[in-house]
């Protein structure tokens, strides 16, 4: 199997000649999505589980590419990077859309049928992203991080990506998710299907989340991410400090609440996206 024989070369001291070859190999699998970095799995606490394996494969690229100069648009665009994740071409039969414009994605990365890449923005390796999803201007989809079908990440949102330590679940943003502009999720918090996050708000892996609507705080758990439930809809708060300097300055810290549950309206609104695909 791949897996163990990555394994194996990711823990040799020093590098055979064929680990190049096996490399290549895992890459293109990688960069056609035949395997990823993690994968839903029902039987996991949170229905995710992460492909550590697959990280160690990124890693040995890292180790085994020696830095490369890349060439692009006769010339014009130039390129320092490792040998080992060039950028990726889209061939039009795949059915992606990348607009040009300064837009990057690196091989070992793996975009459905009918994704738009509106420019500038950028997706790393062992990143995944779902059929029909649009990633706009400016936005980042980090390394390993795992993105849905027909999602929208909208212009200037950063998802994080987790590549080490290799057994920490990446970002994962699940089917029909709408992430708003200037949005950022990171330190792999999942975002469950349906969610939207309105303009601006931030996920970490400390940051609670306020839920008027069913009355209650969601947090991260001990050993576990912060998830966001299926449908909810998120708008970024604040909330006010309740000691010390903190209330005497009236300081607040930001807090993202969740103020419905995705209804026909909601739906109707983000069904507009598509005439923008």
């Amino acid at each position: 199997m791949i897996s163990r024989r990555i394994d194996e070369a990711f823990a040799r001291p020093t590098p055979l000649s064929a680990d190049h070859d096996l490399f290549a190999e895992f890459r293109d699998l990688l960069s056609a999505g035949e395997i990823r970095a993690a994968q839903p799995d029902p039987a996991a606490p949170q229905g995710w589980r992460v492909n550590a394996w697959v990280k160690r494969g990124i890693l040995l690229g890292f180790r085994l590419g020696t830095l490369a100069r890349y060439d692009l648009g006769d010339g014009l665009l130039h390129f320092s990077d490792k040998s080992t994740f060039p950028p990726k071409t889209s061939p039009p039969g795949g059915g992606t859309r990348v607009v040009p414009g300064g837009s990057a994605v690196r091989e070992g990365a793996y975009l459905g049928r009918g994704v738009t890449c509106m420019p500038p923005m950028y997706v790393n390796v062992g990143a995944r992203v779902g059929d029909g999803t649009m990633i706009d201007s400016h936005a980042l989809v980090g390394s390993c991080a795992q993105v849905g079908r027909r999602c929208h990440i909208s212009a200037g949102a950063q998802i994080g990506g987790v590549l080490e330590p290799v057994g920490a679940l990446p970002v994962i943003i699940e089917d029909d998710v709408l992430v708003g502009g200037n949005c950022g999720v990171y330190e792999g918090a999942i975002v469950k299907r349906g969610a939207v996050l309105g303009a601006g708000v931030i996920l970490t892996r400390s940051t609670p989340v306020f839920d008027i609507a069913r009355g209650e705080v969601i947090r991260a758990g001990d050993d576990g991410p912060l998830v966001i439930p299926e449908d909810a809809v998120l708008v970024p708060g604040s909330r006010p400090i309740g000691r010390g300097p903190g209330r005497e300055w009236d300081l607040s810290l930001q807090a993202p609440v969740i103020v419905k549950y995705r209804d026909d309206r909601t739906g109707e609104r983000i069904r507009l996206e598509d005439l923008l695909r």
